[in-house]
């Protein structure tokens, strides 16, 4: 029978190995879905534009179902690192409990009762590992409708056709297209610009619209392409940007408040992008629909937030420090008794005292008493003529009034 730990280092693999697949083929699907979207943004047919919308639309959705399965195969490989720092955890609980049981016949249980406890913790933690990759695997099989739906939308003889003689990238070949070029920070007197080599945690940083390139989204219609770091990140009242390209780069930072509202009212069109860009601080001070009183359906003021701050002197005023101040009660009365005239107050007394005598009692009285030892004497013992020996006791302790 299968232990716990050998069916989770089993199961791990396979949940890795489907939830890359499904990951893998949505992401197949957003990269011909951007290429058709680059096509498609060049010509000016009205029915191109008609299938350009609906591309745009599948092509969030698809990319949000790549968004979820990254944060699921994220969780998976969190499972699988707890998994691994258990087993080493319960090989040397092992490990420990032979060394303390060995041959004996009889082990204290405060040595051996806490290894057991020990032991039973890890074994339920497995257990609980077992869950979360039970409910991991059940949420990626429950996503995989989502991608069904593509299918029915643009059958692939129809993608075939709309991708005739149209290159389709990946996300990789983007930024290895665009990592040669990168922004030069002199051309710019104002804007701050965060590079590899020169920013402490930059693979740490968070970057606006998940990574997107925030100016291509903004002119392109909503096009979502993958921003590239190594060209340079804006920041931009504290917060960073990615692009895309060097000349995207250049061209945002020439107004970036102006495409940051652009992208807000993209948004408002395609509530989805609020999840996928990560715009909830934008809109934070709008309320749903049906939580506004019928008098009151209509957009919230928004609310104005700012960082300030405020310095308070210690000490406002010169210093007055009172050098002869005295808090000791009497010290103060020592003062003021030398501060206050009492000379006429003085009189001359003289007291008697009676040295101490040399005297003695004695209360005690010594006696004793002597009380007689006790002498018996046992005649007969030795024997004699008669065979019969007859013992005769006799008590020669005096009494106690003749001592």
């Amino acid at each position: 029978m299968p232990t716990v730990p050998a069916i989770l280092s089993e199961a791990i693999p396979a949940a890795t190995h489907h939830i890359d697949i499904e990951l893998h083929a949505s992401q197949d699907l957003a990269h011909r879905y951007t290429a058709m979207i680059e096509v498609m943004h060049r010509s000016n047919n009205a029915a191109m534009e008609l299938k350009a919308t609906m591309l745009r639309e599948v092509l969030y959705n698809v990319r949000q179902h790549e968004a979820f399965l990254c944060i699921i195969l994220s969780d998976v490989i969190t499972c699988a690192q707890e998994v691994e720092m258990m087993q080493k955890q319960f090989s040397a609980q092992m490990e420990q409990l032979k060394n303390v049981v060995r041959a004996k016949t009889a082990v204290p249980t405060s040595q051996v009762y806490p290894i057991f406890i020990a032991l039973s913790n890890l074994w339920t933690s497995f257990q609980d590992e077992i869950l979360v990759l039970s409910f991991l695997n059940n949420l990626t099989v429950s996503l995989q409708q989502f991608l069904g739906c593509h299918a029915l939308i643009f059958p692939e003889d129809v993608m075939d056709s709309l991708l005739e003689d149209i290159p389709v990238k990946t996300d990789e070949e983007r930024l290895k297209e665009s990592a040669d070029s990168r922004v030069n920070v002199s051309d710019f007197k104002k804007e701050e610009w965060l590079f590899p080599e020169t920013t402490i945690n930059f693979n740490q940083l968070l970057i606006q619209y998940h990574s997107f390139c925030a100016y291509t989204f903004a002119v392109k219609d909503g096009l979502l392409l993958p921003g590239n770091p190594s060209i340079g990140l804006l920041k931009h009242r504290e917060k960073t940007y990615a692009f895309s390209s060097k000349e995207a780069a250049y061209a945002f930072a020439k107004s970036p408040d102006k495409y940051i509202k652009m992208i807000g009212e993209r948004a408002k069109e395609s509530a989805e992008l609020i999840q996928l860009l990560e715009l909830h601080q934008q809109y934070e001070s709008l309320a749903p629909y049906s939580q506004l009183s019928t008098a009151d359906k209509r957009l919230m003021k928004p609310i104005t937030k700012c960082d300030s701050s405020t310095q308070t002197d210690t000490h406002i005023l010169p210093p007055t420090i009172v050098k002869d101040y005295e808090w000791n009660e009497w010290e103060l009365r020592r003062k003021a008794i030398k501060l206050t005239n009492l000379s006429h107050m003085r009189r001359d007394n003289t007291t008697q005292v009676y040295l101490l005598k040399d005297s003695g009692t004695q209360t005690k009285r010594e006696n004793s008493s002597n009380v007689p030892r006790p002498q018996i004497f046992l005649a007969g013992l030795r024997g004699g003529t008669p065979p019969t020996t007859r013992m005769v006791k006799v008590n020669l302790t005096r009494a106690v009034d003749e001592t």
